[in-house]
Order: structure tokens, then sequence, then C-alpha cells
């Protein structure tokens, strides 16, 4: 069982949930996205692409990967599409086609939409290069702005969306007492070559690269602040001995089953998030 100390006003705010019998909100279908790359420093292993939220978001100040909900129109659009049909993905995320649909492109669009990284190509084989110049900005924008949609900027710039880039590593829902809720999929991704993460989003106010035991050593250090989702993450991740390894070892992965945080509290009434 892994553990967590939980500070003592999410666990008053968890105590006044159970003590009022609340009802947990239904937890939205979300997407995460982490983008890995060689040691820039060309020592073995690898880097992970990091954002701090800002302080104005949800869960502002804590230190995360690129993502976001799952929008409407991501389960409705038709494009181009290179990897596992909808209803492979499903079998894999344990989700009806559509569901898994949404789920996969919500992860494409919110790595672009936040650190303008677009997982798409001219054809099935290629993915673009740097797409940081204006009128990739221009496109992005309105993608955000909402006044195109993913596959409508797809279908413009005549690329096909490269699901097989992305592959799926776990499932975390909030803890039921929390207000705002999400169950997220979690994905890993390589960099593509010739592209690099920016923060163009407004949604964070920090971003860096850095290698997993690097960050986990920060975390303990207290000099950056982590929900358990990322920090079980980037352990799992540290793992790995290198990205060549990465695709073996997410495939024997259950992406499909939830891990959702449990508060407990020890003999002395410390509270705990536990994950059994």
């Amino acid at each position: 069982m892994t553990s967590f100390v939980v500070p003592e006003s999410i666990a008053a705010h968890a105590r006044r949930f159970y003590a009022e019998r609340g009802v947990p909100v239904a937890a939205r279908p979300a997407a995460t996205v982490l983008l890995l790359r060689p040691d820039a420093s060309g020592r073995p292993g690898f880097e992970v692409y990091m954002i701090r939220r800002a302080a104005s978001m949800t869960f502002g100040g804590m230190y995360a990967f690129p993502g976001g909900s799952v929008d409407p129109g991501d389960s409705e659009i038709r494009l181009d599409w290179t990897g596992p049909d909808a209803a492979g993905w499903g079998d894999r995320l344990g989700l009806s086609p559509g569901a898994a649909q949404a789920v996969v492109c919500a992860a494409a669009r919110e790595v672009f939409e936040e650190a303008g990284v677009l997982l798409a190509g001219p054809d099935h084989q290629a993915v673009v290069g740097d797409v940081s110049g204006d009128e990739w900005e221009r496109a992005r924008q309105a993608l955000v702005n909402r006044r195109t949609g993913f596959a409508d900027l797809l279908r413009d710039c005549r690329l096909t969306l490269r699901s097989d880039l992305l592959l799926p590593w776990s499932r975390w829902v909030t803890p039921e007492f929390e207000p705002r809720r999400f169950d997220t999929y979690f994905f890993v991704a390589l960099l593509p070559m010739g592209q690099r993460p920016r923060d163009v989003s407004g949604e964070a106010d920090h971003t860096e690269w850095i290698r997993p035991a690097d960050a986990l050593a920060r975390a303990a250090a207290g000099e950056m602040a982590m929900l358990p989702p990322t920090m079980i993450t980037l352990t799992e991740l540290d793992t790995c001995p290198d990205l060549t390894a990465l695709p073996e070892i997410a495939a024997a992965r259950t992406p499909a089953t939830p891990i959702m945080p449990r508060l407990a509290e020890t003999e002395d009434g410390t509270p705990h998030f536990h994950l059994d």
C-alpha cells in the first residue's frame, strides 16, 4: 500500500463532506500527456516535460503534465486517423468506441493547446516538424478560442492524427469529496523530432524538462508540489531504463483500471491518502 500525507485543509474538507453525507459530483473525463525526450545533457535516461499550474487554475501551484477535460466535440469529430481505431482504443481503455475516441482526441488536442506540440503528420508514417511559427500559432489560438475544431485544423492542414504516438499508461479518478472531479487517462508520448514544447496556454507560470528521479527528489525536498497521481507516475517512469523500453512497458500496463486515492487516518490522527 502506498500512502501520502494529506494537508490538513484537504482533510478537513473531506471530513465535512463525509459528516454531511455529501453526494460526489460526477467525474469529468480528461486526458493528460507526458512528453518525453532523451536527456538533453547526453546522459543515459530521459526527461519529462512538466508545468506548474498558475495560482488561478485548479490545483494551482502544483507541478503536473499538459492536459485537460474532454470536450463534447472530441467524440463527434471525423478525422483521418493513424493507429488503433476507436473500437481498438475502447478495448484498451475500457470505454465505448465514442468515449475512447474522445479521450484520445482530447489528449492530442490538449498537448497542442497547452504545449504547442502536434501529434500529427502528412501521412501515416510522418510527423510534422516545427510548429512554432506564426501561421501555426494562429491556428492554435483559433483552436483554444474555439473558433475552429481540432478536426477542422487537421483537415485544413492536410494532416492525420497520429494516435499511435500515444501510449496509454494509467487512469486516475479524483477523490469523491472534491468539488471538481476528473476521470483522467494518462498517456506517454515521445517528443516529435523538430518540435519543442513551449508555455503558450497561460495556464502555467513555469515549465521545465526534468529527469523523473530529479523531480521526485525535489518533491521530497519540498521544492516541487505534486499531487499523488503525478508522483506515482514519475516513480513508475523512473523504473524505465530508457525510451526504447517504453512501448513494451506501456503495453503491459492496465490503463482501464481506475485508481482513486482514499482518505484514511493513522492511529495518531494524521490524515493520509492511501492507494491500495
